[in-house]
Order: structure tokens, then sequence, then C-alpha cells
């Protein structure tokens, strides 16, 4: 499907706001995704010395 403009692009036939929106909340997931593990494993550590210093004390 070719555009005539950017601005027809952006529009999508109408249904841009849809569109948009589903891109947008599939990056968020995404995001999430790859963000949330990372978190969870430096909470993780973090846990894991705090206790082998408890445990050492």
């Amino acid at each position: 499907m070719a555009f005539e403009s950017f601005a027809a692009f952006l529009k999508m036939g109408e249904h841009g706001l849809y569109v948009w929106l589903a891109y947008g909340l599939a990056a968020l997931v995404v995001l999430f995704n790859v963000l949330e593990p990372r978190y969870l494993a430096k909470q993780l550590i973090k846990d894991h010395q705090r206790k082998l210093r408890r445990e050492q004390a």
C-alpha cells in the first residue's frame, strides 16, 4: 500500500489511531519483557548478597 504523503501514512486511511495505539502497546509489552527480567535479576543478586552478609556476620 502506497501513501500519497506522510500525513496520509499517519492517518492510515482513518484507522491511524487504532494502528498507532496497537504499535505503541506492542512496543510497551516488548520493552517490559526485556527490562523486567533484568530488574528481577538485579534484585535477586542484591537479596542473595544481603543474605550472604547476614550469614557471615
